[in-house]
């Protein structure tokens, strides 16, 4: 199936994530025991919940407990989320930012973390988040322990982390996120026809997507990711 997406041209509409994957056969349920919490009846590529299981299983045999908190999501779904953003129903980091009337200083707010819906990573079904959204978790003792087998065991498996530390380094975009990690072998090749062949005309159908032309969302947000 990998072989078959590096040889054929990705349907755009999947690329934006206007598409329903409970009624795509690419994707596949998560098992309730793999996602207890929120991510509990979501779903993931087939081969990227295979590349996971097993990734699972090694932790757990190295006393590290992996669950998914968060898993594909498509258009609407992360629509929802940036527009509830944008009219200050949900806070940004405590602030309720529809009363900013920059509209494009307000989506580069809601950017530090959250994507504009049909640019997410979470679109593909490739990516996931894992054992919590707060960095905080990942100061904890349990966190560092679970992050530093991350870094040293989730490659083997095909898994990256997409958005690192912006120190030192030359990346654009999102914020660190050390709960998001990438199945490679399939997003390498998402996020290369993604560049190729959508533009900002295809982002539309959501409020402050006027902005995505401005902000360079594509080439800042899209592209500016630590793993190709």
């Amino acid at each position: 199936m990998i072989s078959d997406l590096r040889a054929q041209r990705v349907d755009k509409n999947y690329l934006l994530g206007r598409f329903n994957p409970e009624t795509d056969g690419r994707f596949e349920k998560i098992p309730a025991e793999y996602s207890p919490g929120s991510a509990n009846g979501g779903y993931l590529r087939k081969e990227v919940l295979q590349a996971f299981a097993k990734m699972r299983q090694a932790a757990k045999n190295d006393g590290v407990t992996l669950t998914i908190v968060s898993a594909t999501r498509n258009f609407q779904r992360q629509k929802s989320i940036w527009e509830s953003k944008w009219t200050g129903k949900t806070l940004v980091e405590g602030q309720d930012v529809s009363r900013i009337n920059d509209s494009a200083a307000r989506a580069k707010i809601i950017l530090r973390f959250s994507a504009m819906p049909g640019t997410s990573r979470h679109h593909w079904g490739t990516d996931m988040d894992l054992n919590d959204l707060e960095d905080a978790y990942f100061q904890t003792q349990e966190g560092k322990k679970v992050y530093a087998w991350l870094i040293a065991n989730a490659p083997r498996f095909g898994f990256c982390q997409p958005y690192t530390s912006k120190l030192n380094s030359n990346r654009t975009g999102y914020e660190e996120e050390k709960w998001h990690w990438s199945y490679l072998p399939l997003s390498s090749e998402l996020l290369k026809q993604y560049v190729q062949s959508v533009d900002a005309n295809d982002l539309n159908g959501f409020k402050g997507s006027t902005t995505a032309e401005a902000i360079e969302v594509i080439k800042r947000y899209v592209a500016g990711v630590s793993c190709k």
